[in-house]
Parts: C-alpha cells; structure tokens; sequence
C-alpha cells in the first residue's frame, strides 16, 4: 500500500482547498472549477442552485446514463476559521511531516479530489453502470444543499443503487450515524432596574433554568440509556452551544437566546424529546414568568434536522465497499452526513474516507498523505467493480 498520494490527486486537493467555501459564503468559484476540469474530460455536469443562485450542487455521470449507478459523495463547503488560532495559512494548504494541512483537508476535500484525480481514469473504462460525481453545499450548516440535489435527480427519474459518502472515517467503512435535531430557543423576559429585579422577568435566569433541563436529559440518557455500543458514544446526546443574552449588569434582561441540538440513536425521536422539554418550559418556567408579565415567554426556532442512516449490512454497496476496503466490519458513528438524506431517498448508503474526524473543525486541520493514498485505492478498487471484463 502506497504512503503516498499520486501527485495528481495531491495537486487537485490542494486547489481544492485553497478555495474559501466557509458555509456563509458562495460556493461557485471552486463549481465552476470542477464544471471546466471535467468538461475538459468530455463530462458533462449538471448544476442545481440554491435560491439565491449563489452556491450550486453539481451532479456529474461518467459512463452509461440509462440504468442505476454508483454515487461518490462530497460537500464542499467548510466551517469558519473564525476565531482559531491557525499556525498555517488555512487556504494555502501545505505539506509538513506526511500530512496536509488546510481547511478541509481532512472535512473533506480530499475525497472530492480524489474523484476527480481519478476522473480521466474511470472516464476511460467500459463501464456496466455509470459512476455518479455529487458534490452539494451547506453541508456543515444542516445538510442543506443536498435536498435540492436528491429532489432533483427524483424529478429527472434517476434512481441511484448505493452511494459513498467519503466523511472523514480513516478509511473505515460506515454503516450507521446518528440524527440530528437542532433548534434555538428565544426567551422574552421583562426588564427593570435591578434594584427591582423581582418586578421583572429575568430572561437569561429562566434561560439558565430551561438550559438546565437540557443538562438533565443528557445525563440521564448517560447514565441509563438506551444505549448502541457499536457507536463510538453509545447514547443520544444533548448539547447547548451558544447563549446570547442581556446588556447591562444594572438591567433585568428583557432578551435571552440559546441553541441547542439532540444527536439521537436511531431508537429516538428527536420531535418527542423536543416535545418532551417544550413541556417542562410550558407548565415549570412559563407560569412564572407570565405571572409577572402576560407578553413573557419561550418560543422555538428549527435551525436544522436531518436523519440518522440506519444501513443495512447486506447491502450491495456496503458489500462493495468493505470489499474495496479490505475492511470484514463495519461501524457506526456519532457525527453525521448526509448519507441519512441519501438513506430517506432510497439510495443505499455507507460513509468512507480519508482522515480522522478529530481532526474536522479545529485549526491546524490536517489530513496524513497515507490516508488518501489509501482513499485512492479504495476507489479504484471500488469503480473497478463496474467495469465489464475484458
């Protein structure tokens, strides 16, 4: 097994990377580099926008277009470097000591580059079944490109058989993630002096007190289940990560705010456990503070949802991939993919590929050059499958 990428493929992650893709921004810049790379293959790419026209989704096919193919998954969108502290310039990726350090590096660039290192290749086999390149945005804030992406092949009638999603997993193949329900919490309070402070309705205290009930759901699902032991954290999880809230120390808050996620275990519903704190706010916090002053109160915000992939272990692609893995397991994990949405449409799905997920999200991020040597041969290994003997 080489330790090395080819320099092919390590060229086109670096372009790759060094294209600013933060969520918050367009996306079209590094499409349109794709579009012009595999237009010069003589592959065609079908572009879908979001709303604005700002960021695309693009949907390549390499190969026989009338029957059910093989999709190979990226998002290239990357979370903010905003307030990190890099030691390497995040959009000028640089290689130091057998890795690759940049933006997306390892959160995953470097799976989409290997597709399209090896594009000139499968481009020139004969092929049983067609290899399909998606590449989606606004991935990292709620998976929001790909449904666009999956409503469309559903109106043009183009019904996948399985698809790699190529997530950080140090090339170990993924049956299963967990789902996702994120939602932010506005409280409204009623402001005074704070000398008076019983006359008003502390917005960030009641806020404090529902956040409470969060911390009290997570630990219970720690300490008494249910549990998955095949995921790397066996129990659904509750998380509070950003708070907003009041102006100055001598002002009862009037304004509170908080975001808040459930990571659930397949055998939750995340609008039951939504459901079940909504009622605890309404018959524990609420009363109080409306005594006070009628206009006080919660309300809630869907940020964003998407379902956890459930997988099947029987699968044809999941056999495939373990096969071009050299892996005889599989496994699940705690963070999540699009590959649920993939699962929800009907389109088998596993999740492989190069990197470590410690390593997605922090600065410095860096991905070994032995991982996408070894991405490379997974997906030679993998198309290979289709290709008709000769």
């Amino acid at each position: 097994m080489p330790n090395r990428p080819s320099e092919n493929a390590l060229e086109i992650i670096k372009t790759l990377v060094s294209f600013d893709t933060t969520s918050r921004d367009s996306n079209l810049a590094l499409i349109d580099w794709v579009r012009s790379y595999l237009e010069k293959l003589g592959i065609v790419s079908h572009l879908v926008f979001d709303s604005s026209g700002k960021k695309a989704n693009l949907w390549a096919t390499i190969g026989p277009a009338d029957r059910p193919g093989l999709v190979l998954s990226g998002h290239t969108d990357v979370v903010p470097i905003d307030g990190q502290e890099w030691h390497v310039e995040a959009f000028d990726p640089i290689e130091k000591d057998g890795k690759l350090y940049g933006r997306g590096t390892t959160d995953m660039k470097s799976f989409v580059g290997v597709c399209l290192a090896l594009a000139p290749e499968i481009s020139k086999m004969k092929l049983a079944a067609p290899i399909h390149f998606a590449f989606s945005y606004d991935e990292e804030v709620g998976c929001l490109g790909v449904r666009g992406l999956l409503a469309d092949l559903a109106d043009r009638g183009i019904k996948p058989m399985g698809c790699v999603v190529g997530e950080p997993t140090s090339m170990k193949v993924i049956r299963a993630h967990k789902g996702k329900l994120s939602l932010r919490a506005h409280v409204r309070g009623f402001e005074c002096h704070s000398s008076l402070a019983p006359r008003g309705v502390n917005a960030v205290q009641f806020a404090a007190r529902a956040i409470g009930r969060l911390v009290e759901m997570g630990e219970g699902f720690a300490e008494n289940g249910p549990y998955d032991h095949e995921f790397d954290i066996p129990y659904t999880t509750v998380h509070v990560g950003i708070v907003h809230g009041g102006t100055a120390l001598n002002i009862v808050p009037k304004d509170c705010s908080f975001d808040f996620e459930f990571r659930h275990l397949p055998v939750h519903d995340p609008r039951k456990l939504f459901a079940e704190f909504e009622h605890y706010v309404r018959a524990n916090l609420e009363p109080a503070m409306k005594s006070v002053n009628s206009d006080t109160g919660f309300t809630f915000e869907e940020l964003s949802n998407f379902p956890g992939l459930t997988g099947d272990e029987d699968s044809e692609v999941t056999q495939a991939a373990k096969a071009a893995s050299g892996g005889n397991a599989t496994g699940k994990v705690a963070f999540g993919t699009e590959a649920g949405l993939f699962e929800a449409s009907g389109i088998p799905t596993v999740i492989c590929g190069p990197g470590d997920i410690d390593q997605a999200h922090k600065p410095d991020e860096f991905v070994a050059l032995e991982q996408i040597a070894m991405c490379e041969q997974f997906v030679k290994r993998l198309v290979r499958r289709f290709e008709i003997s000769r």
